[in-house]
């Protein structure tokens, strides 16, 4: 996950010894995503970008032709498997991509952390790095239903439910093609474990309870 700090490495080590901390359920939560959900969505031919990719726990489960991380905390590259692209910058600074060479866009848990200014930035700039088929996937939390949760994290700056986020990618020119309100519970620090045929299972519920992070799939119009 990426904070935009402008230079202030020093704070973004301290944000994930304190909030964002290693966490091996975090791999097998991950593990199980790609396994249940998204190695049907991502084609073995595809280059994919991990937008904000933190420990590295989505990007290093993908299996694709080409696969890139970028992040602005220093440190990620010690997480990342060998044969990813490591990337360390702002997301909003692209230029190290080539343009029409992305097929999957991906970020969790990313963009509460940045202004609208930025996010639209970003936006506008990936535009040009997808392929005809490109698309942007998006897991973060929605304050629709986690108000009461959604500032426990000092780095959040910006608010976003599923009908605002989809609104404002509609905005910045993208056309929205799903939208799971409920997609995952908030977070993995619970005394629940964490086990691959649970969360299958949980993936597999047509209403999903206890959900508060929204699934958002895009593409430039």
């Amino acid at each position: 996950m990426e904070l935009f700090l402008d230079g202030k490495s020093d704070m973004t080590d301290i944000y994930h010894q304190i909030r964002f901390k290693e966490d091996s359920k975090r791999e097998v939560l991950w593990k199980a995503l790609w396994n249940y959900y998204f190695q049907y969505q991502i084609d073995k031919d595809d280059t994919v970008l991990d937008l904000g990719c933190g420990y590295g726990n989505f990007i290093n489960n993908v299996k694709a032709k080409r696969r890139i991380a970028i992040d602005l905390w220093k440190d990620f590259p010690k997480h990342i498997s060998p044969g990813i692209e490591t990337i360390i910058t702002k997301l909003t600074d692209l230029s190290d991509i080539e343009n029409s060479s992305v097929d999957f866009a991906f970020a969790s848990n990313v963009f509460e952390h940045m202004t609208q200014d930025e996010l639209s930035n970003l936006l506008v700039n990936l535009k040009n790095k997808l392929t005809s088929k490109g698309k942007l996937t998006i897991i973060q939390p929605n304050y629709r239903y986690c108000s009461s949760e959604y500032f426990d994290d000092y780095t959040h700056i910006s608010i976003w439910s599923h009908i605002s986020l989809s609104d404002f990618l509609i905005a910045n020119g993208y056309e929205v093609s799903k939208v799971e309100p409920r997609f995952l519970p908030l977070t993995i620090k619970s005394s629940i474990p964490a086990h691959p045929l649970l969360i299958g299972l949980y993936l597999s519920f047509p209403f999903k309870p206890f959900g508060k992070q929204m699934l958002i799939c895009a593409k430039p119009k």
